[in-house]
């Protein structure tokens, strides 16, 4: 059977709605959980800021393909069953929520400690010199880097092609063994991602330009 240049593009169109899906649903996820770990890692008892700190130290310290492979066949063996798309969306929330966690951190930390004085000055409680004061000008430090990271993200999903979730990269091997085109193939692979990434950038560019006007 021969495959034209529309059934290969179609095919790989096709997989990139899993990888944009599987990117966005993560994210979304584990920038939840990021906040969670945030006001542990700022805001929690010693014992609870510790081990706020050790998950993201051991995420961030060990590579995101070993982290699927544990979620992926360590499960199993606590009786649950896990397709290869749950647990590519744990394991990739996971290393998420110990990412975003680490780079909001650094952007609250950012801010001057004289913000956090003044806003006290002002007589507000900690949560709302946080919510009033403080995060809305971490928030214009956070959008390069958050952005950076969901970049990042949706390029790693090609990793979990390796537990079997049909994603991008899966489904262009598979088309690569039976068309025998590997430079069309993974060249058409490669605009794709360019072009699930690039508008990211210029979001991100768009949303900075704004906040700096709000912020004048």
């Amino acid at each position: 059977m021969e495959f034209t240049l529309w059934d290969i593009l179609r095919n790989l169109l096709l997989a990139a709605r899993w990888t944009a899906l599987l990117s966005a649903m993560a994210f979304c996820s584990g920038g939840l959980s990021g906040l969670l770990l945030l006001a542990l890692r700022m805001g929690g008892s010693p014992a609870v800021r510790r081990l706020a700190t050790a998950f993201i130290e051991v995420f961030q310290g060990t590579p995101l393909l070993m982290q699927l492979f544990l979620v992926y066949f360590g499960l199993p063996l606590l009786g649950l069953d896990v397709p290869p798309w749950l647990a590519a969306l744990l394991g990739l929330t996971l290393a998420a929520s110990a990412y975003l966690a680490e780079i909001w951190r650094g952007c609250v930390e950012a801010v001057p400690l004289g913000q956090w004085e003044a806003a006290a000055a002002m007589g507000l409680h900690r949560f709302r010199q946080a919510q009033l004061v403080i995060l809305p000008q971490a928030l214009r430090i956070a959008v390069p880097p958050t952005v950076g990271f969901l970049v990042q993200l949706v390029k790693s999903t090609a990793l979990t092609s390796i537990i079997g979730f049909d994603e991008l990269l899966k489904t262009s091997n598979v088309i690569n063994n039976a068309t025998f085109a590997p430079f069309t193939v993974y060249g058409l692979v490669a605009l794709i991602y360019f072009a699930l990434c690039y508008p990211l950038t210029m979001a991100s560019r768009t949303l900075e330009r704004r906040l700096a006007l709000a912020t004048r």
